[in-house]
């Protein structure tokens, strides 16, 4: 039978992976998107699963909301890096620090 402990598990692994993710990969800014993505999908199964094992939508509601912002910020980010690549011809961090004004 799966518990509550297994899915808090699971999101803890997630989540670890995510940070591990951006500490690792700091060059390249699809794969930082991709793992704050992550991020947030491991905090959506904590919340599912309280929401689940506690009786109550809550939790639920907030996923819809947090999928909501992921979808955004997934978009929003995409063509910010379309954008840049096409001025640039890089998506490397480390050369798009000339940005600045």
């Amino acid at each position: 039978m799966i518990t509550l402990e297994h899915y808090l598990t699971f999101g803890a692994i997630l989540f670890a992976l995510s940070i591990a993710g951006i500490i690792i990969n700091r060059k390249n800014v699809i794969l930082l998107l991709m793992c704050i993505e992550l991020m947030l999908l491991s905090v959506n199964v904590n919340f599912v699963a309280f929401s689940r094992f506690l009786g109550n939508v809550d939790g639920q509601v907030f996923v819809f909301f947090i999928l909501t912002v992921a979808a955004a910020e997934a978009a929003i980010g995409l063509a910010i890096l379309v954008t840049l690549f096409r001025s640039r011809r890089t998506i490397n961090v480390a050369e798009l620090d000339s940005l600045k004004g």
